[in-house]
């Protein structure tokens, strides 16, 4: 069945076209950290030209999305505190490599966002030079204006070295500066900085980062800002696509969406406390807890475009929130349940191939481990080194291996679109047995999920059925009865049915 699964991934092209009104063709996003992804110069540092060498993989293992962390220029290593927003950090290569990356990206049916962090800027950037040299000699300069100065101390501001001024930094000890974004000033930059991005370089939009920030304690004025960059974005670019990091509960994400912004990242569905790692522990009630999850969220979130992910480049790396180390099928079945929820999935670059990270952030953001002699240079600060399951080409040879799974999910999400993009009914949520009814136009599938981890269930279908494909975790497969009303579930399988 995995095999068949697989085998989808090359009817997508005849698919795609012919998907129902309302689908979304771009259900599998991909996170990228650049510099430690591929090196293409031998300079031991991730670059823009090595990720442009790795597109056919992605693609043909069925991602459709990039989000590529900074990539301007910045003095630290994970380049959130930007030097010039309108330039490519000399380690990743140039402008011209990434006009490259992007035409190659669209070329493959990608679509890419850039990492946009407009809360902050770094201590190094012109702007805050120039405003703090005009400080020291008491001068007037408009770049005062583009950031929050104060005379006197305050809770969240810095002293400015040599003089009695202070500036807002929230991201303490970061040198990176709060941008004042009441400014029409700080606002035109923001304006060129979308239009170069969106219409001269052609990406297709913004991951947002820290919107919850941008105005702190005031997420009336959070969600306005977002409004007006939404517009903005929408001037520029029609169609290009905004997502949020609003690390929040669920009722401040859903508030979030007022803002117009397509989707905010849902964090109650990821790491180790999140409704789909937590519904694979404990003993009983495995199915319930998920279905939970899945049911509040679209109640709190009934019209947004969600995204859901599992781990990302600030949290711990889902091995460990599934106690995955020695347990593959867990692993597997976490990222299918990820593949079962609606919107645009987000898997964090080395998810697929299961590996680890936690605790301090370097340790999160680990080299891509390709094979042995094939890796960057390890962030700055790594204080634990660790790859508990086997390389990409390793797990490229073996179709038992995660890696397989993860592009066996992908291809379902793209086959069926009306599991990312469908209405959503839960059939059955009892015990570890769950039943959902997906519909999208006149297209409907049913998902029958086993959370067992040991044990093969029985479920009673309501209306004979054709078993479409599964996607399981191990060596038993699925039965369907000739009645089409009885479906044997393996454990930790997943299986798509029609209604005949």
């Amino acid at each position: 069945m995995l095999k068949r699964c697989l085998a989808l991934l090359c009817a997508l092209l005849i698919v795609l076209p012919c998907l129902p009104a309302g689908a979304d063709e771009h259900p599998n996003w991909y996170e990228v950290f650049v510099r430690s992804y591929q090196d293409s110069d031998g300079d031991g540092l991730g670059d823009l030209n090595g990720l442009t060498a790795r597109l056919d993989a992605l693609h043909d293992l069925g991602w459709n999305g990039l989000w590529l962390m900074p990539v301007m220029p910045s003095p630290s290593y994970h380049k959130y505190d930007v030097t010039n927003y309108m330039d490519i950090d000399p380690e990743y290569g140039t402008l011209e490599d990434m006009r490259t990356l992007i035409a190659a990206a669209h070329a493959r049916g990608f679509l890419i966002i850039l990492d946009l962090p407009v809360n902050h800027t770094s201590t190094r950037h012109p702007w805050f030079e120039a405003a703090c040299d005009a400080l020291r000699r008491g001068e007037e300069s408009p770049y005062t204006d583009y950031y929050h100065f104060l005379d006197h101390p305050a809770d969240g501001y810095v002293q400015l070295g040599g003089t009695g001024w202070y500036y807002e930094e929230r991201f303490a000890g970061g040198g990176m500066p709060d941008l004042n974004l009441d400014s029409e000033a700080v606002r035109a930059e923001i304006t060129a900085i979308c239009d170069f991005w969106l219409r001269e370089m052609d990406a297709d939009g913004f991951r947002l980062d820290a919107v919850t920030s941008f105005y702190t304690g005031d997420s009336e004025a959070n969600i306005a800002f977002l409004r007006w960059l939404k517009e903005s974005c929408e001037a520029i670019r029609p169609g290009s696509y905004l997502v949020g990091e609003c690390w929040s509960g669920l009722t401040t994400i859903a508030d979030y969406y007022r803002s117009g912004v397509d989707s905010f990242f849902l964090f109650p569905a990821s790491q180790a406390e999140g409704f789909v790692a937590s519904s694979l522990r404990g003993r009983s009630k495995h199915a319930e807890k998920f279905n939970r999850g899945l049911l509040n969220t679209l109640e709190a979130i009934p019209d947004g475009l969600l995204a859901p992910f599992l781990s990302n480049h600030d949290t711990g790396r889902t091995i460990g929130s599934v106690q995955g180390r020695s347990n593959r099928p867990a692993a597997k079945f976490a990222e299918g349940l990820l593949g079962l929820l609606p919107g645009r999935t987000f898997t964090y670059y080395g998810e697929e191939i299961g590996m680890v990270g936690s605790g301090d952030d370097p340790n999160k953001r680990l080299a891509m481990y390709w094979n042995d002699g094939d890796m960057t240079q390890q962030p700055p600060g790594v204080t634990n080194l660790e790859y508990a399951y086997p390389c990409w080409d390793d797990q490229m040879a073996d179709p038992d291996s995660l890696l397989h799974y993860c592009a066996a999910v992908n291809a379902m999400r793209s086959r069926w679109p009306m599991i990312p993009a469908g209405t959503h009914e839960t059939l059955l949520a009892e015990g570890d047995l769950l039943l959902m009814r997906r519909t999208l136009g006149e297209d409907a599938c049913l998902i029958a999920v086993n959370f067992s981890s040991s044990e093969t269930l029985e479920l009673t279908l309501p209306a004979a059925c054709r078993m479409e494909e599964e996607i399981e975790t191990g060596a038993e497969t699925a039965v369907l009865d000739e009645n089409g009303l009885a479906l044997s579930l393996p454990p930790y399988s997943i299986v798509i049915l029609t209604e005949k």
